[in-house]
């Protein structure tokens, strides 16, 4: 079964991109998932929502029949959908909209879930939909003034709690960060930006029995991970853009993870009591198991190997995707791969068992070389003081990229899927053409709307930054 509703009913008590002009990040920011509810620490069970028995809609303004109405007093609680972060949208004439940013909650169990938005307003508009940590699900869709357009989008929604093989309950390890993360609470978040983002209805139905779709799991670090706060971004968030209506990503990659600390700290045991015949499994590790010594590339060798061999068991599709290179460049203008001997043994474990294999770490080699070390400077978190909003310092980082990087690194991801004729590739949005890694699409061309911070912080000391 893909959703442990009733196990969990009854076992819990239930970017812009690239180098803008700086501007203010918000008046008045509100805490980082800043609503009602209690918010899950490592010893409180996760409060779950009843299971949906069927598909419901919001309205803006009046509601019709079977739906529920979307006004400016609607404010998320732990039963009940709403407003969320300290956003409300204007409504009127049907319309729920906004000259900033806005956010609506919904709560809903862990599970699969098809979203579809009717799109427009008065005005003309172009709205950028993200899900969750700033999961990009629809990327600026244009309306013109009183028109509308149907989209519908498939997500994921998870929390830590899970039920192990043998019947006991299980819970993932969190970091600190991740305690209130939009990403790991049991409502499904979702953030409208762009150009007057607007819609008329939203309708969420749970993706069960018949309905249920196969699910891409993601396993990795933070070059995969949902990264929660402007301008970090990755390949793993990025990647749900890239698929129509029919299959569900599921990020549980996270920050600072290594091989053998993703087993240790329980996730791979969650991904392992969700996962299903159908289903597949994306892992990339490297950058941090270089950290675990010189005898360490053996044990990886071992930990990858296994991780094909359970995903297999569970009648799902094991995918290596070997680490993408850090920018580094020698007197040659060529990439230096730092992370060896680690792609290599990623290429040498899919070979062994005769796993599909996305070398990410050659493409991205290609992909930077032929960027060459200015063109590479704007896919890597590389920002002076100043020129983006709450940069208050210098940022210099080889590892981990922006919203125009992750954007490239996950165009590579889904070429690597079609090159591999992967039976996923049906469900790439058919407007995506094929990529070239040495021709990129140029950062000049590129944007996504900027997600206000949710706190004030200094981004340039987020633990993603400790990751050289």
């Amino acid at each position: 079964m893909r959703v442990l509703l009733a196990l969990f009913a009854f076992t819990f008590a239930l970017s812009t991109t690239g180098h803008t002009p700086a501007q203010d990040p918000s008046a008045s920011p509100a805490p980082r998932n800043a609503r009602p509810g209690k918010e899950a620490g490592p010893d409180i069970p996760t409060v779950v929502p009843p299971a949906l028995t069927g598909p419901v809609t919001f309205t803006c303004g009046a509601a019709r029949k079977g739906a529920t109405a979307l006004i400016p007093a609607s404010l998320v609680s732990d039963s009940a959908a709403g407003w969320d972060l300290h956003s409300i949208a204007t409504i009127g004439k049907g319309v729920c909209t906004s000259a900033a940013p806005f956010y609506l909650s919904i709560p809903v169990p862990e599970g699969n879930y098809r979203v579809t938005v009717v799109l427009g307003g008065e005005e003309a508009s172009v709205t950028t939909v993200r899900a969750e940590a700033r999961r990009l699900m629809l990327e600026k869709i244009p309306v013109a003034a009183s028109k509308t357009l149907t989209r519908e989008f498939d997500v994921n929604l998870r929390i830590p709690e899970f039920i192990k093989a043998d019947g006991s309950t299980g819970r993932v390890r969190l970091k600190a960060r991740e305690i209130g993360n939009l990403d790991w609470d049991p409502k499904l978040t979702l953030e409208f930006n762009g150009d007057h983002p607007s819609f008329h209805s939203l309708t969420i139905e749970p993706l069960v029995g018949a309905k249920a779709e196969p699910v891409i799991y993601l396993a990795g670090d933070s070059t995969m991970v949902d990264q929660d706060v402007e301008p970090w971004a990755s390949w793993g968030q990025q990647l749900p853009r890239f698929f129509v209506p029919g299959v569900v990503v599921a990020n549980h990659a996270e920050s600072g993870e290594s091989s053998n600390s993703f087993v240790g700290e329980q996730r791979f045991a969650k991904i392992m009591s969700v996962i299903n015949p159908g289903d597949y499994f994306f892992v990339q590790f490297a950058h941090n198991d270089q950290k675990n010594g010189p005898d360490f590339p053996e044990k990886y060798r071992a930990i990858m190997t296994d991780f094909v061999t359970q995903v297999r068991a569970k009648g799902a599709t094991p995918i290596i995707v070997t680490a993408m290179n850090r920018e580094q460049f020698d007197g040659d203008g060529k990439i230096v791969d730092g992370l060896e001997p680690y792609p290599k043994i990623s290429r040498e474990v899919a070979a062994a068992t005769s796993t599909a294999l996305i070398d990410l770490n050659a493409m991205s080699k290609t992909m930077f070389e032929a960027m060459g070390k200015d063109g590479a400077d704007h896919a890597f978190m590389k920002f002076k003081a100043g020129s983006y909003p709450g940069v208050e310092r210098d940022i210099s980082d080889t590892t981990h990229f922006n919203n125009y990087g992750a954007y490239e690194l996950a165009r590579c991801i889904v070429q690597g899927i079609r090159d591999d004729k992967l039976p996923i590739t049906k469900f790439i949005d058919p407007a995506i053409p094929s990529f070239d890694p040495a021709k990129f699409d140029a950062f000049a061309t590129f944007s996504l709307p900027y997600t206000p911070m949710q706190k004030r912080e200094d981004i340039t000391q987020i633990p993603q930054a400790n990751l050289k």
